[in-house]
């Protein structure tokens, strides 16, 4: 399932993610990981669920080159039963324009791998409108 938060900057979405992964790692059957931009804000994550800071990885710069590395990550640990995804527009080259095939292809992961992601996006619904919200959980 690709469950997805939305709302403008500012609105409080990194604490709702925060928030929703700490809460996750409680009841999940297996591992959480939380990606973010920076390494700000990761001192409120559970120690039990694995951040990761995209600007460690800064040779990801592309929309291919990102969703490789998420493969990495689940061919490395079977056991990854949660991803939340912070801020994803600010990631590798991520925009409204590739969002849609983006969640598409993050549909497609989660099927596959019996993995649920949790992505927030500073962006109204309506600037949204060429994502297939079917089979995606709009979370407030």
């Amino acid at each position: 399932m690709v469950n997805l938060l939305t709302g403008p900057k500012g609105s409080g979405k990194t604490q709702q993610m925060i928030e929703r992964a700490n809460e996750a790692v409680k009841t999940c059957e297996g591992n959480v990981f939380f990606i973010k931009k920076s390494h700000r804000d990761t001192y409120s994550l559970s120690f039990n669920i694995r951040a990761i800071c995209m600007d460690d990885y800064d040779v990801i710069t592309n929309t291919d080159e990102y969703l490789g590395f998420i493969y990495g990550m689940l061919s490395a640990d079977h056991d990854i039963k949660a991803i939340f995804i912070d801020g994803i527009l600010k990631h590798a080259d991520i925009t409204l324009e590739n969002i849609p095939s983006f969640i598409e292809t993050l549909k497609k992961i989660s099927k596959e791998n019996e993995v649920d992601f949790y992505v927030s996006i500073s962006a109204t619904n309506e600037q949204l409108g060429n994502v297939d919200f079917e089979d995606c959980t709009l979370l407030n």
